[in-house]
């Protein structure tokens, strides 16, 4: 059996686990954590590969709730937009000249950039999946994928449901075990309310759960207002949606009369600050949904409004924003934060329970941070380092299901020059 040993000088084992010192991981050739240890590893022996980081601490990979992983091709292209223009007249025309190379180029990049800045796992909602999952495949990352699904008439949702039973049927359970699936309708206003009822039919006939933009922004919500007599979330409830489990991206605009339903429909929330503070969509009151009992993870949506991937930074954010806009210095504490951003974004995304963790069993999904950074010295609180602190550029290595994806800051599994290059060809093709 291969073990890989890693010595380490710290480790953060979850939010509310974490050692300051001499430390190790033990990782068996499934790729899973055998042991996690404090001082030094007592029987080198049994380990087949030593890896010394003991400048390092270790933590569990940041799982990135949200996003639109091509969209790194749009990157820059609709600054300073309210979400109707930034959508209608920038992206959408764009999208329409994408291929099925583009997204897989593009979603190699993002790969490449969220490797970097320490995530291990990420969902994708968005066109040409199968080319999208080749590009997670081949990078070794961990994603959670959904054919977007978009249906005003019934050639359109004929189509959507078509290639989400498909995609599912090829790529549930991909790459090892690294690519899971959900279906994913967009939201509620490019999805027909007998449309959303076949989507809830069809998670259940295919056992695979929802994902899905919800409340993003205060017209969506008077548009249903309107159209509907109910609120985004009650809306989708009343069709169904909600009695399989969902994760609902974004949520900004909600009532408690929603949060309550959400609560007691089990729905798990994606939280975005940094793209609905670009959008100008607003802030989700993330603080009333955690009291509520609701599983909130951290997203950081598409790079085209964004417009980064790095979660390090959206983990940051979502510790301080909350704090000032209710001026609580205490609203989202450090810990808090941190499990948004890992364990309880694996919950969100419909990860087994162990994955944001770096307990024993569980699957190596880690990231070391170097410790001889400024930002982690001196060091009066680890976790307070690493939350308020850390940035990407303290990123040594990423292991995915105990394969080093990055080492050094080197990706091992992306050919980045060729992705440079296939990029700007691309962006060449589309701005042209």
């Amino acid at each position: 059996m291969t073990r890989t040993l890693i010595k380490l000088g710290g480790i953060v084992i979850s939010s509310q686990e974490t050692y300051d010192g001499p430390s190790y991981i033990l990782i068996n050739d499934d790729g899973n954590i055998e042991q996690v240890g404090f001082g030094d590893y007592p029987g080198d022996a049994r380990a087949t590969a030593i890896v010394d980081r003991r400048h390092a601490v270790a933590i569990p990979g940041l799982v990135n709730s949200h996003g639109h992983a091509a969209m790194t091709l749009l990157r820059g292209i609709g600054d300073d937009l309210p979400l109707k223009a930034w959508l209608n007249d920038r992206v959408l025309p764009t999208e329409e000249k994408l291929t099925s190379d583009a997204v897989y180029w593009g979603t190699l990049l993002a790969a490449w950039e969220m490797i970097g800045s320490g995530t291990t796992c990420f969902t994708d909602m968005y066109m040409f999946m199968h080319d999208a999952a080749k590009a997670v495949s081949e990078s070794g990352m961990r994603a959670v994928l959904s054919w977007g699904m978009v249906g005003f008439d019934e050639q359109g949702q004929e189509r959507a449901i078509r290639n989400s039973r498909e995609f599912v049927g090829r790529w549930h359970g991909g790459a090892d075990g690294r690519i899971t699936t959900t279906l994913g309708p967009h939201a509620p206003y490019t999805c027909p309310p007998d449309f959303l009822r076949r989507i809830a039919e069809l998670s259940g006939e295919l056992r695979v759960p929802v994902q899905i933009h919800l409340s993003e922004t205060r017209v969506e919500v008077e548009n249903s207002m309107r159209d509907w007599g109910m609120s985004p979330i009650a809306h989708v409830a009343d069709c169904g949606l909600l009695d399989g489990p969902v994760l609902a991206a974004h949520c900004v605009h909600v009532s408690p009369e929603d949060i309550d339903l959400m609560a007691a429909k089990g729905v798990r929330v994606a939280h975005n600050p940094q793209s609905n503070l670009k959008l100008a969509s607003g802030i989700a009151p993330i603080v009333a949904m955690h009291e509520a009992g609701l599983t909130i993870g951290l997203g950081t949506d598409g790079a085209a409004s964004n417009n980064n991937l790095d979660m390090l930074e959206e983990l940051r954010l979502a510790a301080t924003l909350h704090k000032g806009v209710l001026q609580q210095a205490t609203a989202i504490p450090a810990p808090v934060a941190f499990q948004m951003a890992t364990e309880d974004s694996a919950k969100a995304v419909f990860l087994p329970p162990g994955h944001g963790t770096l307990r024993t069993g569980s699957s190596a999904d880690l990231v070391l941070l170097d410790r001889r950074s400024p930002h982690f010295i001196p060091s009066h609180s680890l976790l307070s380092n690493i939350v308020y602190a850390a940035g990407e550029g303290d990123v040594l290595d990423v292991y995915v299901q105990g394969v080093p994806v990055l080492q050094n800051k080197e990706c091992t599994t992306i050919d980045t020059e060729r992705v440079t290059y296939e990029v700007n060809r691309i962006k060449d093709q589309l701005v042209g």
